[in-house]
């Protein structure tokens, strides 16, 4: 089984625990990391992940980021087989970077996205042709479950 995660779900554990959903999607999240480090699952990453993880402000989410894709199986690197895919996902109101992540996702052949994103979890029900589940991280850790 392998997961892409985007960088809102890998970052998730750092985020200010001011809600009950935060506190809960940071424990699937971590939970997850220890299910793919343990060997049960692969962790992918992506030139995209890597880049968006340059961009962070703050170093401790940047070196978090990084630590974490580090422990990756598979590195996906972008082509313009991805980048056309991408651009089929802007027609569902998908930003530019959220379909790219979509589109490495599917051409690292990702059985699961997890994504804290709402706005993804609800556009990418629209693709029909999606090949990758999107899924938040506690539905995932739900899913893994059964």
């Amino acid at each position: 089984m392998k997961i892409y995660f985007d960088l809102c779900a890998i970052q998730r554990p750092l985020d200010t625990v001011d809600q009950i959903r935060i506190i809960l999607e940071s424990e699937a999240v971590l939970g997850l990391f220890s299910f793919c480090e343990s060997g049960r699952a692969e962790l992918i990453s992506s030139e995209a992940l890597l880049y968006e993880a340059e961009q962070s402000t703050l170093p401790i989410r940047r070196e978090h980021s990084y630590a974490v894709l580090e422990k990756s199986k598979d590195m996906i690197f972008i082509t313009e087989k991805d980048k056309s895919r991408a651009s089929e996902f802007l027609v569902f109101g998908i930003k530019p970077l959220d379909a790219l992540h979509l589109a490495l996702a599917e051409s690292g052949k990702a059985d699961y996205f997890c994504t804290c994103d709402d706005a993804i979890l609800k556009k990418s029900k629209q693709i029909m042709d999606l090949k990758v589940k999107v899924l938040s991280p506690v539905d995932l850790v739900q899913e893994i479950e059964k």
